[in-house]
């Protein structure tokens, strides 16, 4: 058991810095060079750097202060915990090291590309942990825990436009926001596509032994149970458990890989699903 433990602490810290360092990337190299600021809280720090020249990263971490009091009954302690390390990982990138590399000096829009493409994979590390960067991530899950049928999509990308159109006061141009709806746009693309691909939602078909344990990991880990059934091999004869677990494409690799920690010989089928309804995902509506 400790073993396992200090296994995951070790790629959870790996995962990290290699998160943190497309993250600072995107945010220092690219997005602060250009003068445009995404959405999230980074992209708040990013604007409140061109106007008064505050650190970057610390003013993230300040910023995600209430954040997290407000939601720390709602995202959980493991997430909190995960989410402050990362935090501390990319603070360290985006304030200490990356200012002494150059940065990019091309055109803003082939910046708002590379800037969106690399917090994309970053992102994509830490989610791939159970972690995140902090910031309106800990505002999305929570709205999403008091209104589950509502879209995770859609409330991102409400907060976030909402943070990038106060580029065009800050920056003085109409320029920033676009170049900063097409960062956010193309996070949201490279996260799907270097996670699962472009599906607007995952079936997970799980076969195992162990069908009980799992479950409850599957609903620690997304919040949301599964279904069980019995299942007998044709060939075999032997009956095994079977799970369905219908989930966001966030929580599919979270999913697998809870799995596969409890059973390596689990049988795991992943397929696309185009429309998911029920509690958790969209309201039908006759």
């Amino acid at each position: 058991m400790e073993m396992t433990k200090a296994k995951n602490i070790f790629w959870d810290v790996i995962y990290d810095i290699i998160g943190s360092f497309f993250y600072a990337m995107s945010v220092y190299t690219f997005a602060k060079a250009a003068n445009f600021a995404p959405g999230g809280l980074t992209g708040i720090a990013l604007m409140l750097n061109y106007l008064l020249n505050l650190p970057i990263g610390i003013t993230t971490m300040v910023l995600n202060i209430p954040l997290v009091l407000i939601s720390y009954r709602i995202v959980g302690r493991d997430f909190l915990l995960k989410t402050f390390k990362s935090m501390c990982f990319c603070t360290i990138f985006v304030d200490i090291i990356f200012p002494h590399f150059s940065t990019y000096a091309g055109s803003r829009f082939m910046s708002s590309l590379y800037s969106g493409i690399f917090l994309g994979i970053g992102l994509a590390f830490f989610y791939m942990r159970g972690s995140s960067s902090g910031g309106t991530d800990f505002l999305t899950m929570s709205i999403k825990a008091l209104r589950p049928h509502l879209s995770i999509g859609v409330v991102t990308m409400a907060i976030d436009l909402v943070i990038i159109l106060l580029g065009w006061p800050v920056y003085g141009n109409v320029d920033a926001v676009l170049y900063g709806l097409t960062a956010t746009i193309l996070t949201s693309l490279v996260i799907d596509k270097f996670m699962y691909g472009m599906g607007a939602g995952k079936l997970l078909i799980i076969i195992t032994d162990h069908g009980q344990e799992i479950a409850q990991r599957i609903g620690d880990v997304i919040g949301r149970g599964s279904t069980e059934l019995k299942a007998r091999g044709s060939y075999t004869k032997e009956e095994r458990d079977m799970l369905f677990c219908a989930c966001s494409k966030s929580q599919a690799y979270m999913v697998r890989r809870v799995t596969q920690e409890i059973d390596k010989s689990a049988f795991i089928m992943v397929t696309e699903t185009n429309e998911v309804f029920g509690e958790g995902f969209l309201e039908h509506t006759k």
